[in-house]
């Protein structure tokens, strides 16, 4: 099982949850996630971020903070 995979299995562990609150915690990440970058990009901050085994420095731009447009 690859790293992408055990990600799915583990949202779906995460939403599906009995517990109320467990179940709402990964979108209240997302959220979260999503107004470090709004905040970063204002402020001109950089990102800490952790990717797998390893720690990144991320400078954020207004558009990265943007929401992200859908087409269809």
């Amino acid at each position: 099982m690859n790293r992408l995979e055990q990600i799915i299995i583990n949202q779906n562990s995460i939403e599906n949850s009995k517990d109320s609150d467990l179940a709402g915690s990964f979108n209240a990440l997302r959220r979260a996630a999503k107004r470090a970058r709004q905040v970063a990009a204002q402020t001109g901050t950089s990102l800490i971020v952790w990717h797998g085994d390893q720690i990144d420095r991320v400078t954020v731009t207004d558009q990265d903070a943007l929401p992200k447009q859908t087409t269809g």
